[in-house]
This record gives structure tokens, C-alpha cells and sequence, in this order.
């Protein structure tokens, strides 16, 4: 379905003539695909992504064939912008994506995927997007794997497909050289995607341990904690993303789970230079209404109280400030073979933030040990502390000094937190 749309973005059309840049505006709307709609009674039964897609009214012009952002002149965000913003690769004045070209290198043992349905391009646009930023992509280093034993089927909307497009991009994005799962479950069903998360456990700890992404979810549910053992294996890591509206999701709430809020970059629309970062409102987050609070959560008892709260850690994720992403599948009609989306929601947090504590290269033994020396940094140089921006049911919680229930710790900061 459409947002409505009184939405715009200053795009700088550069000429040879002249080395000043002349604003133009041109407007645009949010698309939020069925996929990502929550319907009554699914909570507990069935999850749904958490992408939305920034699509300007006049189309995309003025192609850029290879090295950067796939159209000049916009100021959406490049895996290098990204790097650069997140102090993952050297700094540089502005992070403007259309002028910053270096890429987060690195990156070892394993990411996985976890998504719905099949989408049969994954690899081929994950080659293309590589190619256009410049990341090096090998084929042996990229499986995708049915958590069935058999193809899934594809979902007829195209929400899941994008989201399984953006999810391996950018976890890849950001630590290229690990080895890259794609986990398929048969369906969006909870049955079928903790089986899914169980296969891709047991694939990262046979590579020697990492991460598992998972950027869907749905509303909290009486029986939520009996499916928190999903995310034990040892020497795996475990994200979520906390949703694109008010309140929490599971599973990013469980306490096995590093909770991946979102924030909103903010840049000069006349120059695109990074100005500030601040909480996203839509993004989720807020007190656990069946989750009690972690001890690594002890620190922040006086705002949590008894219960677990999220998000843990916060990244990119409005999509006026989106991601670049290829996807060949159209979305509710739009789209087809070779499109460029903008891409946002708390999707794009989750394996980003998966793909940065993999570059860190510390693979703790379990997520409890990756948020105790996350909270362990909290108000240190290792996280940009967040201070702008609210959230919560009718705007009611604040993004402020220290943890809050809009940004957590706040965004990356280099790769010591993590």
C-alpha cells in the first residue's frame, strides 16, 4: 500500500559549466509493500518484513554505470557513505555518498540470512550490486540454502524478495569476505522460520561462528519465551529488527537477541553533507510486555525497570534516508529486472549492524556476550550517542543522553563497542 505523499528530496544537478550546484526538488512517495503490513492475529503466527521503499515521483535519471551510488546526485546512502558515517572506513568531510568511494573491507567465518519465501534472483543481484559499488563478490562465498530441503515458494507480493535483496547486499556490504548465507524458510510462518533460524545456526557455528540476521517480526505474544531458545547455539550471534512502528516485536525483544533499532541520517540538501543522526519515529522500540530485563540491561534498571528493553543498538533505517538496493522482483507491481530501490525500515539496521560486528572480528560465544560489552561501552567513543528524536506510542518516549528506548546505545562508532 501507499503512504501518502508529501514528501520531497533536493537532488543537486551538477552541469560541466559550473562548479556550483544548482537545487532542484523533486517529490516523492513511501511504499510500503503488503508484505510488511501487520494483520490482526498473526502475532505469534506469522511475521512480516519491516522494508519500505522511497520512490520519487519522476523516476530515477541519469545513470551512473559503475563505482558509487547507481544514479548521481541523490543523497541516499552507499556502502561507502555507510562506512564512512560509522567510522568503518578513513573519514572523510561530509560522507557524501556521491564522492566517497571506499568501501568496509573485511570480514571472516559467517553471516546468515534468514528470510521467507524464495527469491530466485538473490545471487545474480547481489552480483550486480557488487559491481556497482565496487565490493568484491565470489559465487563460492555466497550459498543459499532451503530450510526444507526444497525451494520455497516465491511470495506474490514481492515483499519478501526485496527484503531478502537488501538483507544479503548489505550484510555483504559491510563484511565482504565472509562467507554469506541466505536461509529460505517455506513460509512466513513462526513454525517455519525458527526452523529456518535453526538450520542457519547450526551453518554459521560449522564455519566458525558469526552472525544470523533476521529483519522480521511480529507483536509480542503470550508464549513468546519457550522460543527464545532458538537463539543459543554457541558461538552465533543473533540480530532482529525492533519494527517500523510503535511498541516492540519479537523476536528482537528476546534477550538472546541484539536488538536492531533506526535512526535517520540527516544531510544538507544542498551539498549532501552529513549533518546529524537522530531517532527515526517510526522505529520500534520501548519496555518488553513478556521478556524480563537481561543482566546486561542491569546498568539501565532506573528507565527499563523489570523488563528487557529494546532497541540494543540503532542504525540507518528512515527511508528518506535509505539505502541503495538491487531487486529484480517487482514489489506489488513496481519494478522488475534491474531495478535500483531506496530502501529503508528497521530492515536495513539488522544486517548492517550484523555485517559491522562481523568486520569488529570479535565473535563472542553467545549474544549475551556481545550485549554485555555493548552496554559495557554504553556513553563511550564506540557508539554515537543519539540525542534527537522521539518514538512510542504518540511520540511519548525521547531519544536522549545515554540508553534510551528510541536508539538504544546509539549507532556504531568505529568497530571497538561491538
Amino acid at each position: 500500500m501507499k503512504c501518502s505523499v508529501a514528501l520531497a528530496v533536493v537532488i543537486l544537478s551538477m552541469t560541466l559549466y559550473s562548479n556550483q550546484a544548482v537545487a532542484q526538488v523533486h517529490r516523492g512517495h513511501i511504499v510500503v509493500p503488503a508484505s510488511s503490513v501487520a494483520k490482526a492475529g498473526d502475532a505469534g503466527r506469522r511475521a512480516h518484513t519491516n522494508v519500505r521503499m522511497y520512490v520519487p515521483d519522476e523516476g530515477f535519471t541519469r545513470f551512473n554505470p559503475f563505482g558509487g551510488p547507481p544514479f548521481l546526485g541523490y543523497g541516499f546512502e552507499t556502502p561507502a557513505s555507510l562506512g564512512c558515517l560509522y567510522h568503518l572506513t578513513p573519514s572523510s568531510p561530509g560522507c557524501n555518498p556521491n564522492v566517497v568511494t571506499t568501501n568496509p573491507s573485511g570480514g571472516s567465518k559467517a553471516i546468515a540470512i534468514v528470510d521467507a519465501f524464495d527469491d530466485p534472483d538473490a545471487a545474480t543481484d547481489l552480483q550486480a550490486f557488487c559491481a556497482q559499488f565496487g565490493i568484491p563478490f565470489s559465487k563460492s562465498n555466497f550459498k543459499i540454502v532451503f530450510a526444507n530441503g526444497t525451494r520455497p515458494p516465491q511470495d506474490p507480493s514481492g515483499g519478501w524478495e526485496i527484503e531478502e535483496s537488501l538483507d544479503v547486499q548489505w550484510a555483504h556490504a559491510m563484511a565482504p569476505k565472509a562467507k554469506l548465507f541466505l536461509v529460505e524458510a517455506a513460509s512466513n510462518s513462526g513454525d517455519d522460520l525458527y526452523a529456518a533460524v535453526d538450520v542457519a545456526s547450526n551453518l554459521v557455528a560449522s564455519a566458525g561462528g558469526g552472525e544470523v540476521s533476521m529483519s522480521w517480526g511480529g507483536g509480542e505474544y503470550s508464549t513468546e519465551t519457550s522460543d527464545d531458545s532458538h537463539f543459543t547455539t554457541s558461538g552465533v550471534v543473533y540480530f532482529a529488527s525492533t519494527g517500523d512502528a510503535e511498541g516492540v516485536e519479537y523476536p528482537s525483544v528476546s534477550p538472546n537477541v541484539v536488538a536492531a533499532g533506526g535512526t535517520t541520517i540527516s544531510r544538507n540538501p544542498f551539498t549532501l553533507n552529513f549533518q546529524a543522526e537522530t531517532g527515526w519515529n517510526l522505529a520500534g522500540g520501548g519496555p518488553s510486555l513478556g521478556e524480563a530485563r537481561p543482566g546486561y540491561q542491569n546498568g539501565i534498571s532506573s528507565i527499563v525497570g523489570s523488563t528487557r528493553g529494546v532497541p540494543d543498538v540503532s542504525a540507518d533505517a528512515d527511508p528518506n534516508s535509505g539505502v541503495w538496493v538491487m531487486d529484480s522482483i517487482p514489489v506489488d507491481g513496481q519494478g522488475g529486472p534491474g531495478s535500483w530501490w531506496i530502501v529503508g525500515g528497521t530492515s536495513v539496521a539488522s544486517p548492517t549492524l550484523a555485517g559491522i560486528v562481523n568486520l569488529a572480528g570479535h565473535f563472542f560465544a553467545s549474544t549475551n556476550a556481545e550485549l554485555t560489552t555493548v552496554y559495557n561501552n554504553l556513553g563511550t567513543a564506540n557508539f554515537r550517542d543519539i540525542t534527537q528524536g522521539s518514538c512510542f506510542f504518540y511520540n511519548g518516549f525521547f531519544a536522549g543522553k545515554g540508553w534510551d528506548f528510541c536508539t538504544g546505545v546509539g549507532s556504531p562508532h568505529g568497530k571497538g563497542g561491538e
